[in-house]
């Protein structure tokens, strides 16, 4: 088993609790993972991306090379393009639909749409909505991941574990709620996939 992940988005959307939830879930798997230092501007606002490495086998570096990635997994669209570079030829783009308007030229949504609709393989999600649903709207990053699940070889229930792990400590409602979300990125992306 082998899944080197790009991920992607904008400071202050919860790439560092994507990677722990899935860096968590592999250990506990019996996995090796290797995690690289987010790069870009972290304070909110900002370009951020990470590579998430998982294997069961040896990882010499933490870095995909470019044309690598099994998954690049982002919670913003254009971000997801911005890291093309880096998918590999069987890889899947698994994105959040909804802009986060950083920058003033920011591309119109109907150029980000065609874009998107140009992959062949994808998984695109209205994470926003699924956690404003769950009446967590800061929770988008976990439906993200519940899609993402579906690609990547690791049981579902240890990436549940990981969000126990991880939002234990904000309490019982928040872990709920975070887990209400995962599960519905999951539901979505296996009716997406078909």
């Amino acid at each position: 088993m082998k899944c080197d992940i790009i991920l992607a988005g904008v400071g202050g959307q919860g790439i560092l609790s994507i990677a722990t939830v899935l860096g968590y879930a592999a250990i506990e798997s019996g996995l090796t993972m290797k995690q690289a230092e987010v790069h870009g501007m972290s304070q909110r606002g900002g370009a951020v991306q990470s590579h998430l490495r998982i294997s069961d086998g040896v990882i010499h570096s933490d870095l995909v090379a470019l044309g690598g990635a099994d998954l690049v997994i982002s919670v913003e669209p254009m971000e997801a393009l911005r890291y093309l570079p880096w998918l590999g030829p069987e890889g899947w783009v698994i994105t959040n639909s909804t802009p986060y308007r950083n920058i003033p030229d920011y591309p119109s949504e109907a150029d980000l749409s065609v874009s998107l609709a140009e992959l062949e393989r994808k998984v695109i999600i209205d994470a926003d909505g699924i956690a404003r649903e769950a009446g967590n709207p800061r929770g988008m990053n976990m439906a993200v991941t519940g899609a993402a699940s579906l690609f990547i070889d690791i049981p579902f229930e240890k990436m549940e574990e990981g969000v126990r792990v991880i939002f234990g400590r904000k309490g019982e409602d928040v872990v709920n709620q975070n887990l209400f979300v995962l599960r519905e990125g999951r539901k979505f992306a296996a009716a997406a996939r078909g």
